[in-house]
């Protein structure tokens, strides 16, 4: 995996090498082994590169033997080989063993519908000299992240916005709206961002740059459209056989390929087709807490030993999440609501110093199978507004969040109340609300300015496809669930950018496009079956597993809560001092100041105070870091030839 950014100017005026330079030294923690530029009149490219497929060969920026086009990438293309296989025979000449080469002459061949054929994680730009424009894609779901911007007349590019704001002429403002949009949805909704007048390009999109003109299309939609009616045992040995072909793509890679280990099933399943896959002992990873309410490693060590890895333990306390959230902040580029991606942080730190560069993990399985408990929510609500009179259909909720003893001691009546927010069942957001109304309440921090700025724009939804409506309720959910939050927080905050944060890269299994599209297409009844989750996946993942993981109920990620951040450590007593607050003037010194005293006395209530007290402790180092105070990175250690890099 690497980082990448450029600069294009509308004209053929020469690019500064040393600001293209400071752009990408800025990410070089995405590819700390090299880092290269390449310029021509009006057009300057950087790389940092993570070296994972043709160590010698794959450098970056890599041209055309022609000079004509010239590519940066972020990524990995998982068929690249049978991509190759059938350029070569087209009559395409190869230099390098690498994937990226295969970008080019898939662009020379195919042009903007190279995309079309990509199995993989990318985001790239590719500048096509003789039509003097940049082509620009990202992923279909949004693993890797690009943000562009055309402050100070020039367009620019960067895997990670630190990378934008390298250059001074990129303005440093918080967009209130896109706050409004994070303490809604629990991320900003593309193209905007945490900071005005830097944009994000949306999951499945590509865009052209030329003449100083941007244009941006989709060329990847999800859709939930049925297959035509099979067996169930031909659904899951079709799912089985995918599932495996993705993992053993996914293990393609010159350097060492470990496994992430939560011990649950989707990170059972692909450690265990991986460690069939290598023919030899896999090397597993795993989070452990000092918390009991959040430790899972006992489960972790009892899958480590049944699949027989060799197993990493990474024990991570609440004084380690104190003392790296400011840097999680730093590479997340946005507040959290949730301090989940501090142990994230902390285990690719630890996969890196074992020499590891490249793991696979379990994500997205949640959210293309339906495994979250956001799911079995919807089910039990839309049952239970059938019949409002009903004195046993409440009790249902009970069975929801096990792992929230404090919500099971709450009355009939109270969770009826919890659980209805929203609108009716007709409503296409009515999975949501809850969530989304829940996550609001923050706002109540907020200044009268700051709610003022953020409701001038209006109502901010969700963008949904036309057939939306016409999907079944659960598709409904799945698609909110995969287009929002899964590229906007899971992959972003705590994917990529905690990940690549000390140059590690995750591939995902369940994302590859052929499980994805065949899971969309699967009957809702073989994803959820009554209230038993991710159903399918279960049956596919007969004997590959322990039976205890197979069959145990979901348990999210968590991590220990910001309460102890709050109150014990000295960044955030500073960031939380009235007047610091009143300084930048997002949220209300009296108001945020109650909420510390509430969990110092240990008085907090609920998720709602928890997150609280995140979201304004983050977002203070995210204006600390970004807007009032930005960290300088150097570029001593960047080669800057002028001259086109040939591979």
């Amino acid at each position: 995996m690497c980082g990448i950014a450029g600069i294009v100017f509308a004209d053929s005026r020469p690019v500064d090498a040393e600001r293209l330079a400071d752009m990408i030294a800025a990410i070089s923690h995405r590819g700390p082994d090299e880092t290269r530029l390449f310029t021509q009149p009006g057009v300057g490219l950087a790389h940092a590169r993570l070296s994972i497929i043709d160590i010698d060969g794959g450098r970056q920026p890599m041209t055309t033997d022609d000079g004509r086009l010239s590519v940066v990438f972020n990524g990995e293309i998982f068929n690249y080989l049978e991509l190759r296989d059938e350029l070569v025979a087209r009559g395409r000449r190869f230099r390098t063993r690498s994937d990226t080469e295969v970008l080019l002459h898939l662009y020379a061949e195919y042009g903007d519908r190279l995309v079309e054929h990509l199995n993989g994680q990318w985001a790239f730009a590719i500048w096509d000299e003789p039509a003097r424009r940049l082509f620009v894609s990202r992923d279909r779901l949004g693993v890797r992240p690009l943000f562009y911007t055309t402050a100070g007349g020039a367009f620019r590019f960067g895997s990670e916005i630190k990378a934008l704001f390298a250059d001074v002429n990129v303005p440093r403002r918080l967009d209130l709206v896109a706050l409004d949009q994070l303490l809604t949805y629990w991320c900003t909704l593309p193209p905007r961002t945490m900071f005005e007048g830097v944009e994000e390009l949306p999951p499945g999109h590509s865009m052209s740059v030329r003449e100083g003109r941007v244009e941006i299309r989709q060329y990847w939609q999800l859709s939930f459209e049925p297959m035509e009616t099979r067996s169930e045992g031909e659904y899951v040995e079709e799912l089985r056989a995918l599932l495996a072909d993705a993992v053993r793509l996914r293990l393609r890679s010159d350097v060492p390929v470990g496994a992430y280990l939560s011990g649950g099933l989707d990170s059972s399943v692909t450690s265990a087709l991986a460690q069939r896959a290598v023919g030899g002992r896999l090397r597993t990873f795993s989070i452990a807490f000092d918390d009991p309410l959040f430790d899972e490693s006992a489960m972790q060590r009892d899958v480590a030993s049944w699949l027989r890895t060799a197993h990493d333990e990474v024990r991570c306390t609440s004084a380690d999440i104190v003392r790296v959230l400011p840097d999680v902040v730093w590479h997340t580029e946005t507040p959290l609501l949730r301090t989940a991606p501090a142990p994230l942080f902390l285990l690719s730190r630890a996969v890196r110093r074992a020499g590891f560069k490249v793991v696979v993990t379990g994500e997205g399985a949640d959210e293309v199978f339906g495994g979250y408990d956001i799911f079995k929510e919807a089910k039990i609500r839309r049952f239970c507004a059938a019949n409002p009179g009903s004195r046993r259909r409440p009790s249902l909720l009970r069975r929801l969040y096990p792992y929230l003893p404090t919500l099971h001691q709450q009355s009939d009546a109270y969770l009826q109340a919890f659980f209805k927010a929203g609108p009716d069942r007709e409503s296409p957001f009515f999975s949501h609300m809850p969530r989304w109304t829940m996550t609001s309440r923050i706002k109540s921090f907020l200044t009268p300015d700051a709610r003022a700025a953020a409701a001038a724009a209006g109502p901010q939804p969700p963008a949904v496809p036309e057939r939306f409506r016409s999907w079944d309720p659960f598709c409904q959910a799945q698609f909110l669930e995969m287009a929002q939050l899964l590229p906007g927080y899971i992959l972003s905050a705590q994917g990529d950018r905690v990940a690549l944060a000390h140059g590690v890269e995750a591939r995902y299994p369940f994302l590859d496009v052929r499980v994805v599209e065949f899971a969309s297409r699967l009957p809702t009844r073989l994803k959820m079956k009554v209230l038993n989750e991710k159903y399918v996946l279960k049956q596919a993942a007969a004997g590959l597993i322990p039976e205890s993981v197979r069959c145990r109920a979901k348990q999210p990620y968590r991590a220990p809560d910001g309460d102890g951040v709050a109150t014990t450590a000295d960044y955030a007593r500073e960031l939380l001092a009235p007047e610091t607050l009143q300084r930048d003037g997002v949220f209300r010194p009296e108001a945020v100041a109650a909420l510390v005293r509430k969990l110092r006395d240990g008085r907090a209530i609920g998720v709602r105070d928890h997150m609280a007290v995140t979201a304004v402790l983050s977002t203070g180092l995210l204006l600390e870091q970004f807007v009032h105070r930005t960290r300088r990175v150097t570029h001593a250690s960047v080669h800057a030839p002028v001259a086109p890099v040939h591979r």
